[in-house]
């Protein structure tokens, strides 16, 4: 798809940043949001091992104020690709804003949206928040006149969605 600019959402110990970062050419660049720096600590030294250290734009706040910010400074229609894989209890808000940020033609991948199949079932949404915010995500992606839409069956799902 060409792309040169991502963004991913939920760092963790940056396996997929890195992955990501080693499929972007040499220009390319990732911003890699995430609140945790015990965690990402971890991810920073392989990413210089790698030699994509200089591509990844670590920012330790929440995510939805990093894409704000970013949408606030003109970045809309910039970025390529987006990966989803954070607070579940976000992801509308995070697939909002990146659809922004993305260009016609980029890509939101959004991890986890089967939830072992507990999106399936009846949940008390006080109880399990994270269930009822996919349930809901789940929900309205079908209908979203913006994306072309696909979910992957493997590992625990992936929603592929497409701005149009």
């Amino acid at each position: 798809m060409g792309a040169r600019r991502a963004i991913e959402i939920g760092v963790f110990t940056g396996y997929s940043a890195l992955a990501v970062a080693l499929a972007l050419p040499a220009e390319g660049r990732i911003l890699a949001c995430d609140i945790s720096d015990e965690f990402t600590s971890v991810a920073r030294p392989y990413w210089e091992r790698a030699g994509v250290a200089n591509k990844v734009e670590l920012v330790l706040e929440p995510a939805l104020h990093t894409l704000d910010a970013r949408i606030a400074a003109g970045q809309a229609g910039q970025y390529d690709f987006a990966f989803i894989d954070a607070d579940k209890s976000n992801y509308d808000g995070y697939h909002e804003r990146c659809l922004t940020l993305l260009r016609p033609g980029g890509l939101t991948a959004i991890d986890n949206t089967p939830w072992s199949g507990r999106v399936a079932q009846p949940v008390d949404a006080a109880r399990d928040a994270n269930t009822a915010a996919l349930q809901r995500l789940n929900a309205k992606l079908p209908g979203d006149k913006r994306i072309d839409l696909a979910l992957l069956p493997i590992g625990d799902g992936l929603t592929l969605a497409r701005k149009r």
